[in-house]
């Protein structure tokens, strides 16, 4: 996005922005070059998409040349689409997103879908959303049903002040608690839940550091490493998710890549949880396990 004293202003419209982004994210390796080079330059303009297209041939004031030319900084360096414009959208939902707090991805959306399919006859659902992050997966849930009521936990005291952010936006704060625990050791245990949900660190340890610089360099680790198979914090949940759960509440949780036999298999160890079974995500990648206490 160089200008020279031969350049004319007219150059930079907000097609051949776009075109020179696209072609500049592709040579850095960025999976969806045009797609994130739409996003950041309605960002920039503070506008919508659709109506790049519409003002295809609109050049760009100095201003939001500078504006854009940072952004395309920032994303050349690998940083998240998502942690640039503050927001990521999910189930619908635009999630204001902040560093520190992990990006909700697409294929969590099979986790609220489980979910809302367990308590739409209930009355009135109480639910434990373990590690709750941005809020995302909590507040689709109660945008959907609007009885029910959650509890959302994290240890990180951040993720917590921006899932409040997002509750009050979305108007589910009246139903949406937070408490700062290490998954549910601040609540007291008595059986109390319909649901228990969570997306926790599933990666394991040594492939971290093999992750798309996206993720290893910019995403928090401590919501990401789930020790050295990925499990360690599954097996902590599914333990400590016997106490919480009604008789006849499910516990709902997320894995990762391969995992599904494992968790199957800690979640009907001794009983604990009977009616296992695995849902897939949009992509046909097993990504969800659910059994009833």
């Amino acid at each position: 996005m160089e200008e020279n004293s031969t350049q004319k202003t007219e150059r930079w419209t907000i097609k051949s922005i776009l075109e020179w982004t696209a072609g500049y994210f592709k040579e850095k390796g960025i999976k969806t070059p045009r797609l994130d080079a739409e996003v950041l330059l309605a960002h920039a303009l503070d506008t919508e998409r659709l109506r790049l297209y519409l003002d295809f041939e609109r050049p760009l004031s100095l201003d939001e040349r500078n504006r854009f030319r940072e952004f395309v900084r920032r994303r050349a360096n690998r940083e998240p689409v998502a942690y640039i414009v503050g927001k990521k959208e999910f189930w619908s939902v635009q999630i204001k997103t902040l560093p520190g707090v992990l990006i909700p991805r697409p294929e969590t959306e099979v986790l609220v879908e489980v979910v809302l399919q367990k308590v739409r006859e209930l009355p009135q659902p109480l639910i434990a959303e373990v590690g709750t992050g941005s809020g995302a997966v909590a507040v689709a849930i109660l945008r959907e049903n609007r009885q029910a009521v959650a509890i959302g936990t994290d240890i990180c005291l951040r993720c917590l002040e921006i899932t409040r952010i997002n509750a009050r936006d979305s108007n589910t704060d009246d139903r949406l608690h937070l408490v700062a625990s290490n998954l549910l050791a601040a609540i007291r245990p008595a059986g109390q839940f319909d649901v228990v949900c969570s997306n926790p660190p599933y990666i394991p340890t040594g492939v971290i550091a093999n992750l798309e610089p996206e993720v290893r360099d910019f995403e928090p680790h401590g919501a990401l490493d789930g020790g050295a198979d990925g499990l360690d914090v599954i097996r902590n949940l599914v333990d400590q998710a016997t106490l919480y759960l009604k008789r006849g509440g499910w516990l709902v949780i997320e894995f990762g890549d391969g995992q599904e036999k494992s968790v199957e298999e800690l979640m009907t160890r001794g009983d604990r949880f009977r009616d296992v079974s695995i849902h897939r995500d949009l992509s046909g990648t097993p990504r969800v396990a659910k059994g009833v206490r």
